[in-house]
């Protein structure tokens, strides 16, 4: 047999097996966060208790808008208000259809790295101070909702072929600081995503991403490790 076609088979074989254990290890980790049909009802890992008048919020842009929140949170009272594309500014200036209309009792915030892809030098604390108002909004018209706002998730520009265009880990570093600072005043409930999805270069893992910005279903699986446990609160 020619050794050419020897090493293209071992090559195939090998391909196959890392993409098995890549599909194992998805089942695995899908199997313990998913929720579990039992008589009828659902019972997940942290036994959200929901209000009947209970409803949770997932505000941003394309990476809410891509979050297929029903395989996550089955049977949990979620909604997603989030639109590709979507800067600060969008969200501002359609509070009425994107927040107040739904009367959410929690609202998790993901907004922000459409912003920065912006070259503007105070690119940073206008996203900022725009966060700040759409918090301030959300607490004036909904004053019973509970804020999460969630950092923004670090990229990944070395990945061929990557969507990142201007953004860079050091101005989302920036902008998560301030975000963490602003909620310790109890104004608003920070949670820190940005460490749960870097490498040891502090850049998005390539294993949650296919281009260095939007998340697959591995990292997916990573942040509703980390949200669930809020649900609770």
């Amino acid at each position: 047999m020619n050794i050419n076609i020897i090493k293209e088979k071992i090559k195939l074989h090998k391909y196959y097996l890392i993409t098995i254990i890549i599909m194992l290890i998805i089942i695995i980790i899908m199997s313990i966060f998913l929720l579990t049909k039992e008589n009828d009802t659902f019972t997940n890992p942290y036994e959200v208790k929901v209000k009947p008048n209970d409803n949770f919020l997932f505000l941003g842009d394309s990476i809410t808008d891509f979050y297929p929140l029903e395989e996550y949170y089955d049977n949990l009272p979620v909604v997603n208000s989030g639109i590709a594309g979507n800067k600060t500014t969008d969200i501002l200036s359609s509070m009425q259809t994107r927040v107040y209309q739904y009367n959410p009792t929690k609202v998790f915030l993901l907004i922000g790295t459409n912003d920065l892809d912006s070259n503007a030098e105070d690119i940073v604390d206008t996203t900022f101070n725009n966060i700040k108002e759409i918090v301030g909004e959300i607490r004036k018209n909904r004053s019973d909702a509970t804020i999460y706002v969630e950092s923004v998730y670090p990229v990944n520009a070395t990945i061929e072929n990557n969507t990142v265009n201007n953004r860079t880990n050091k101005k989302i570093r920036n902008l998560n600081k301030k975000l963490s600072s602003y909620c310790d005043g109890e104004v608003c409930n920070y949670i820190n995503l940005f460490d749960d999805l870097i490498d040891e270069e502090g850049n998005l893992k390539q294993e949650y991403t296919e281009d260095g910005l939007h998340l697959n279903s591995l990292g997916y699986v990573v942040i509703t490790r980390e949200l669930l446990p809020y649900m609770n609160e």
